[in-house]
């Protein structure tokens, strides 16, 4: 009987060391759990969704599916998050007219997480009402994410992290190319040297980097932007869209990533995971393609070189290792 007494003593005893250790593990690893997710950014990239409420297919662009493609990205991440937030790259509409830009900002809306969007060529018109001031007013008057002072722009999301968002656009003369003026180069200097301690994601419509040669799409000042972004002693990571091509390139602490276009081959978008710790930052880079396959396999059939759009591999799915500049 007395053996009996100790071993359940024992047997009790037992259960409560182990309820103890069993709460402590738990907390560690709810802190760690907590901590990684403090030092993780995941961003969603919309690019050249070209939305059009009225014009019919032309011989690349899937315009009268654009609303259809939109809603379906949309869907998609919504139903795959969380996001910290989802970036639209730029072109938003086809036509640069304020009703489509209203229209677009309908399906936007759809989205339960917060959403910010830059300008793009199709947005802006020259000697038209859709001007940069009338672009961000109308974002901003259908997003609060998007009540800014200017139409290049920065905020901070999460702690550690800094997003700019740079005009890229020409607007003082006809061209498909873009460029960074002076006052935003000397602007983005400064976002830098203030957060030089923050991993940086710039967004941009005209490429820091081309995906592939194109002179009359590229940034003609690219070359002094990208020098500047690479002073940065954190890692930086580039969003951009414009040649409608899947590319992932790193040089040293830039990684440059460019997303294809909705209405286009291969009709996706990206989702970006940042996870960046003192001495590194890893980032993951994925392809999501419509669920829209009868639209995508017609899209394909209408373009020549569409696996130079769909890229390789690496430049789909991937994952990026960047460093500290000490």
């Amino acid at each position: 009987m007395r053996n009996y007494k100790k071993k359940k003593k024992e047997s009790l005893f037992s259960k409560f060391v182990n309820l103890i250790l069993t709460i402590v593990i738990a907390c560690a690893i709810g802190s760690q759990v907590c901590t990684a997710a403090n030092n993780n950014l995941r961003i969603a990239q919309i690019s050249d969704a070209h939305f059009s409420s009225f014009e019919d297919n032309t011989s690349y662009k899937f315009l009268k599916k654009s609303g259809a493609l939109l809603d379906d990205a949309i869907f998609q991440i919504n139903t795959s998050g969380p996001y910290d937030f989802v970036m639209f790259t730029g072109d938003l509409v086809n036509v640069p007219k304020i009703s489509e830009l209203e229209k677009f900002t309908e399906h936007a809306n759809k989205l339960i997480y917060p959403w910010y969007a830059i300008d793009g060529n199709h947005d802006i018109s020259i000697d038209g009402p859709l001007t940069k001031r009338k672009f961000l007013e109308v974002l901003a008057n259908n997003n609060e994410n998007m009540i800014q002072k200017n139409i290049y722009y920065a905020f901070t999301p999460k702690k550690g992290f800094r997003v700019i968002c740079l005009d890229s656009i020409i607007d003082y003369k006809i061209t498909t190319n873009g460029e960074i003026s002076n006052e935003e180069f000397m602007w983005l200097k400064e976002e830098l040297e203030n957060n030089e301690k923050d991993t940086i994601i710039v967004c941009t419509h005209v490429p820091i980097i081309e995906p592939f040669s194109s002179s009359n799409h590229k940034l003609v000042n690219d070359y002094e932007v990208r020098k500047l972004l690479k002073s940065h002693k954190n890692p930086v990571i580039v969003l951009q869209g414009h040649y409608h091509g899947t590319k992932a390139k790193q040089d040293d602490n830039l990684l440059v990533i460019s997303c294809p276009s909705l209405v286009t081959y291969p009709n996706a978008f990206r989702i970006i995971n940042i996870n960046s710790n003192k001495n590194r930052t890893l980032v993951d880079v994925y392809l999501k393609e419509t669920s829209l396959k009868d639209i995508q396999t017609r899209s394909k059939l209408r373009l020549m070189g569409s696996e130079r759009l769909y890229g390789d591999e690496s430049d789909r799915n991937a994952t990026f290792k960047l460093g500290r500049k000490e």
